[in-house]
């Protein structure tokens, strides 16, 4: 049953350019649909999410993750009477603003823009759906609702002190009231967020070899998963049991999740959606004590895979490949195709010039930023 703490289509803030209202779809099942159907996020399918695309088809990549990240986000949002579409919105939107290689090429493009006001992935996916999506006749991005950019540009909470020019630029322009808490919805896809990706990265991990299924069967929350496992089937492959492992520690985040939310908006007793937004303090969380076990999990996750020596060495690979092409495209930004050579040649200052060359290079694809690299720079970072 819908909550009156959900947020309501029927009464959305709108859009910074008006539209006429679909007849047949709600102003967020409308956000939802543009951004499936944005180039921003057909770019997901090749970009990283641990493991670079091209080390195998079977791990989970930018565009996998966010299907992940949504489903999960839709089955909380509909138990705690949200707006499953606007859920879904955030959710499948929130990683657009990656470049290629992950956090790996994040880190590099933000050192490398640190003297023309850095880079920083959630205020690129704003900068993408207000404005490097160019599609439409009327406007430039995907004019979603104003419900929707909240939950991207603050579903990790209030968005403190400077404010990154992707984000402050749009701001400006229309109010998104970063001082508060997002939606409930936006909350639920920010949780669903660490659900998805704490679960699927021990899956990859496992699938890399990185470390053992006796080893998780070790730690916190995983331990009892395992046992039940083993007490119900006595004589799984060890894929299988793995596989059965890892789906009840999903189900145990999710249910989590759920209860923890139940009680606080029970002691809140919101009545309407900015109850949530001025309540000072996140509605959707995970218990301590949950927290603490993701904790030592995550720990691992760390040490094992994500500094794993192998993973190691491709980062620094693809790292140097993004900190070649930057100096490059800023030196000879001719070498850009053809539809950004308007903003190139409109760009009056070094700093306007090397947004528009982090604009491109955040939007590149693991194999098209390695290919540009082999194209005109060549040598072992294009191998």
């Amino acid at each position: 049953m819908r909550q009156s703490y959900a947020s309501d289509p029927a009464h959305s803030r709108g859009r910074l350019y008006p539209e006429g209202l679909s007849t047949f779809r709600s102003p967020y099942q409308r956000d939802r649909d543009r951004i499936i159907h944005s180039s921003a996020f057909r770019r997901l399918k090749h970009k990283t999410q641990v493991f670079v695309e091209h080390e195998g088809d079977y791990f989970r990549t930018r565009l996998t993750h966010s299907i992940e990240v949504a489903q999960v986000a839709r089955t909380i949002a509909g138990v705690l009477g949200l707006d499953t579409d606007l859920t879904e919105a955030v959710a499948l939107a929130h990683d657009l603003g990656h470049p290629p290689f992950g956090h790996t090429g994040e880190d590099a493009l933000n050192v490398l823009m640190a003297p023309y006001g850095g880079f920083d992935h959630n205020a690129q996916a704003v900068r993408i759906v207000t404005s490097l999506e160019r599609h439409y006749a009327e406007f430039d991005g995907l004019n979603l609702t104003w419900e929707t950019l909240e939950g991207l540009a603050k579903h990790n909470g209030p968005v403190t002190g400077e404010l990154h020019y992707a984000l402050a630029d749009y701001n400006a322009r229309h109010d998104l009231e970063l001082h508060t808490y997002a939606s409930a919805e936006a909350q639920v896809a920010a949780l669903s967020d660490d659900i998805a990706y704490n679960n699927h990265d021990l899956h990859d991990g496992l699938r890399a070899e990185l470390f053992s299924t006796d080893e998780l069967a070790d730690m916190p929350i995983l331990k009892d998963c395992f046992a039940e496992v083993d007490r119900r089937f006595s004589d799984l492959n060890y894929y299988r049991r793995r596989h059965e492992a890892l789906r009840r520690f999903f189900g145990i985040l999710v249910e989590d999740v759920i209860a923890q939310a139940r009680g606080r908006l029970t002691e809140l007793d919101p009545a309407t959606a900015q109850d949530i937004r001025d309540a000072g303090r996140p509605m959707v969380v995970f218990s301590d004590g949950i927290w603490k076990d993701l904790t030592v999990i995550r720990q691992f996750l760390f040490h094992r895979m994500y500094r794993a020596p192998s993973v190691v060495e491709v980062r620094e690979k693809v790292t140097q490949v993004v900190m070649d092409l930057f100096p490059l495209l800023m030196n000879t930004p001719e070498l850009m195709p053809r539809q950004w050579r308007k903003d190139v040649a409109e760009a009056e200052t070094e700093i306007q010039l090397a947004r528009i060359v982090a604009d491109y290079i955040a939007g590149m694809t693991d194999r098209f930023a390695r290919q540009v690299h082999a194209k005109y720079l060549g040598g072992p970072a294009s191998q």
